[in-house]
């Protein structure tokens, strides 16, 4: 361990966002049937797409959604050797208009961020951190490509 002072006693650190393992499990579980849910909202967005370059772009985020939940699927079964059983409850709210769908996307993307910080510091170290280490990377770019469009949109 390492002090500033080794002979002064010091508390250990926690951040406010750390959550225990089995926490971290639990809202992985979630975190399936939210990548699914902005699978469906990214098919309606890309529906309403300007054009094909702004629609390649978000079939891009949904194919990465896809992935994620693949992903989370698959720890999640490792972690606890259960399944997680496909929901009929899927969430598909509509999109009123492409820039207000652009605006929800981007939210949407960030808030995943901040969730999916919770959870890696709640699993141990090694494949399923770094993995979902890459997850957050997705989300933050996909946030990135959500703000990019929503500049390019705000003047038209």
């Amino acid at each position: 361990m390492y002090l500033a002072c080794p002979y002064c006693f010091r508390s250990p650190f926690t951040p406010i966002w750390a959550i225990s393992t089995i926490e971290a499990i639990e809202m992985m579980k979630e975190a399936v049937q939210g990548e699914r849910n902005d699978e469906l909202f990214y098919d309606s967005l890309i529906k309403l797409a300007p054009n094909a370059n702004q629609a390649k772009i978000i079939e891009g985020i949904r194919n990465d959604e896809r992935e994620h939940n693949k992903m989370f699927r698959q720890m999640y079964t490792d972690l606890t050797g259960q399944q997680i059983m496909e929901s009929n409850i899927e969430k598909t709210e509509p999109v009123e208009s492409y820039r207000m769908g652009l605006q929800k996307a981007f939210q949407g993307e960030l808030a995943a961020v901040e969730k999916y910080r919770s959870i890696w510091f709640g699993l141990p170290h090694g494949i399923y951190k770094d993995t979902l280490w890459g997850i957050i990377i997705d989300e933050q770019k996909h946030a990135d490509k959500y703000n990019n469009l929503l500049i390019y949109n705000i003047s038209r």
